[in-house]
């Protein structure tokens, strides 16, 4: 089952991200500026994690067996109009991106999921396996241009929707939920008030808003960002964010893990501390070899490895019956975190020809995030703890 909802995890992402790569090839055709261009590749991430909202509740009720193979085909059709039709102009693009960002409330299912399968020990480990599914993006990044180049522009988005149709085929056969799932019987509305009343939904989603966050704005605008502040070809710029995609995917579990060993409390301080510090030398655009690499890179493990401590700790503190909700809310907040820096990014090189400003931004937020999670979230941790 962990296997499963994994693959369906990682399709999914692989469809949420397949605007990112073909950003620079849009710009140029459609003649659009950075912050227009910024525009099209965020609003799938925005889509997505607002959705995420109610898809987590609605996995609560009805279960992964059920809402895995619906968001999977639901994806699959933008993914159809943006390859065949919607390319064409801004506007088309928006209003396919719009429901593209589907295919990224994907998340909010496999955790409750995968939360279900497994004791409170092991639980940080197995959601941070599943978390390795966003290393969708990463097929996306380089499959997309290379699929572009061979057989046009449609060619990428009509294999995705075939994989998403397949998946979703057999998800809905072979797709079991936990034994012993109880869904709730509250309504929608009164499940979500009771998640917004937990206090580790909120320090969940501040921390996962600048670490997921994070990953989501470098996975989608690094393209952009290497192309303009370095001069590299759309393929090299391309090939570098996936790099950046599947180190942070391979530390996603690590992150779950040593959150089981350590504590996620431990693991979220260290990673913080390392954005912060790798954010603030890539400020100054340092040569991109071996700095501007080592820099991205340390980003990249550090998000990822934040990322899977951050569910860890919704595991430990979330109640059983809860996560789904509290997933929803978290995820969004994450996605949401994603959403404001390549907007950012766009808005501030258009004003001043120069990123300092945005990756400084980062740097002081990420300082902020730890001092924030080695006083309250600690605190709030340990009283939990107490209680329990």
């Amino acid at each position: 089952m962990l296997t499963l909802v994994t693959v369906g995890f990682a399709v999914n992402f692989w469809a949420w991200a397949l605007l990112s790569p073909l950003a620079p090839l849009l710009k140029d055709a459609l003649r659009l500026d950075a912050f227009q261009q910024s525009l099209v590749v965020a609003v799938p991430v925005v889509v997505g994690s607002l959705g995420r909202i109610p898809v987590g509740a609605l996995t609560d009720r009805y279960g992964g067996r059920v809402m895995l193979p619906l968001v999977s085909a639901v994806t699959m059709l933008p993914v159809l109009y943006l390859g065949l039709a919607g390319h064409s102009s801004l506007t088309a693009l928006l209003v396919g991106g719009f429901v593209l960002g589907m295919g990224g409330t994907s998340f909010a299912v496999g955790v409750p999921f995968v939360s279900a399968w497994f004791p409170p020990r092991r639980r940080g480990l197995a959601i941070g396996i599943f978390g390795a599914g966003m290393g969708g993006t990463a097929i996306s990044a380089l499959t997309t241009v290379n699929l572009t180049t061979a057989w046009g522009l449609p060619a990428p988005f009509v294999v995705t929707a075939v994989v998403l149709a397949v998946y979703a085929v057999v998800s809905a056969l072979w797709l079991r939920d936990a034994p012993g799932r109880a869904a709730p019987s509250e309504s929608l509305g009164r499940r979500l008030t009771a998640a917004m009343r937990l206090p580790v939904t909120w320090q969940a989603s501040a921390l996962y808003a600048v670490l997921f966050g994070g990953y989501v704005a470098f996975s989608v605008y690094l393209p952009a960002y290497l192309k303009t502040a370095y001069g590299l070809a759309q393929v090299d710029a391309s090939n570098r964010m996936a790099g950046f995609v599947v180190l942070a995917v391979l530390m996603r579990p690590a992150g779950g893990w040593l959150s089981d060993r350590y504590g996620p409390i431990r693991v979220l301080s260290w990673v913080l501390g390392v954005v912060g510090v790798a954010a603030a030398v890539q400020a100054v655009t340092p040569p991109l070899m071996p700095w501007g690499t080592a820099a991205f890179l340390a980003m990249a493990g550090a998000l990822g490895a934040g990322s899977g401590a951050v569910f860890a700790l919704v595991a430990l503190l979330a109640p059983p019956d809860r996560v789904g909700s509290v997933t929803g809310i978290v995820g969004a907040a994450g996605g949401l975190g994603g959403f404001v820096p390549p907007l950012l990014m766009g808005a501030l090189y258009s004003a001043l020809s120069s990123y300092l400003l945005g990756l400084v931004a980062l740097a002081l937020v990420a300082v902020s995030a730890l001092l924030f999670t080695v006083t309250g979230v600690r605190h709030a941790a340990q009283t939990r703890t107490e209680v329990a």
